[in-house]
């Protein structure tokens, strides 16, 4: 499919979004704008280590929830949107560590009701009141070591997750390269799929290296072909972060107002397309850039 056929056929108003990538790697750039280009509203993010992709979805207005272990640019700094909604009140925050977060999608993709864990044992975490009355988990005894302290997490099953990565098939089937993250775990547990990728591989490809498949087709909606997906994070193997645009991106977060707001517009809301975006305001000589410096590091 197209980003907007498969945004527009399966991301609703309300949805629980399970959101890909990992700080400065193989964020679903290409497919939030999309979301955000269609004005998709009301939704929970929800993901291990959030991104650009969740601070320009809540800096648009769209988020009413994130539940989440942290969201940052690396060294670039925090996210900035995320940050002041959550200064300003208008934004609800549930906090996990990373593994508690990733054991979620655990619990959701066995068909499980909750995970146990020692994550987040002598933390705050535990001591903070959940803000809209739901329990966000429980603490018991081993019942064979009495004394020994356990976390309950609920499973987490969200309505759509959206994932870039390197390779994809007709059929749906994922190849990712690099780190992994939650995102298998987070593709199993969910009702819908939407993969992004940077090139499109016969399913032969597919078959005759299947150790390589990372979620399998029986898990995957839709796929989008979309090199650059991940811009201006980077892919492995295929380009590495511009930094100077996560830099402007910070500036212009943590700004906000009026020069926030011209962000959008000159990178989502001009624009038709990704590729769009891409070429007025990118250009080619600055992604061959990018791309050259990887071929550098491998």
């Amino acid at each position: 499919m197209t980003a907007a056929e498969a945004v527009g056929s399966l991301v609703t108003d309300g949805a629980t979004l399970g959101i890909g990538g990992q700080t400065l790697g193989r964020v679903t750039m290409s497919l939030a704008h999309e979301i955000i280009r269609q004005g998709i509203k009301d939704l929970t993010l929800v993901g291990c280590s959030m991104s650009m992709s969740m601070d320009m979805l809540v800096g648009a207005g769209l988020v009413r929830r994130t539940e989440c272990g942290t969201g940052n640019l690396e060294r670039i700094g925090t996210t900035m949107r995320w940050r002041r909604a959550i200064e300003e009140g208008r934004l609800e925050v549930e906090d996990y560590s990373h593994l508690g977060m990733a054991s979620r999608f655990l619990a959701g993709s066995l068909g499980l009701p909750f995970m146990p864990s020692k994550s987040m044992l002598g933390t705050d975490i535990l001591n903070k009141k959940n803000p809209h009355g739901r329990k966000a988990y429980e603490l018991i005894d081993n019942p064979w070591e009495p004394g020994d302290p356990v976390v309950l997490v609920p499973a987490l099953n969200p309505d759509v997750s959206i994932i870039h990565t390197q390779k994809a098939d007709r059929m749906g089937n994922v190849v990712i390269e690099g780190f992994t993250t939650h995102e298998v775990e987070m593709a199993k547990a969910s009702n819908a799929v939407i993969v992004s990728c940077e090139e499109l591989i016969d399913t032969d490809d597919v078959r005759s290296d299947p150790d390589r498949t990372a979620i399998p087709y029986i898990y995957v909606d839709a796929v989008v072909v979309q090199p650059w997906g991940a811009y201006p994070t980077s892919t492995y193997r295929y380009y590495v972060q511009d930094e100077d645009h996560l830099r402007r991106y910070q500036s212009a977060a943590r700004a906000g107002g009026a020069e926030y707001d011209e962000y959008l517009r000159r990178a989502v809301y001009d624009h038709a397309t990704f590729d769009g975006f891409l070429e007025r305001e990118v250009g080619s000589a600055r992604l061959d850039e990018l791309r050259a410096t990887m071929q550098t590091l491998l």
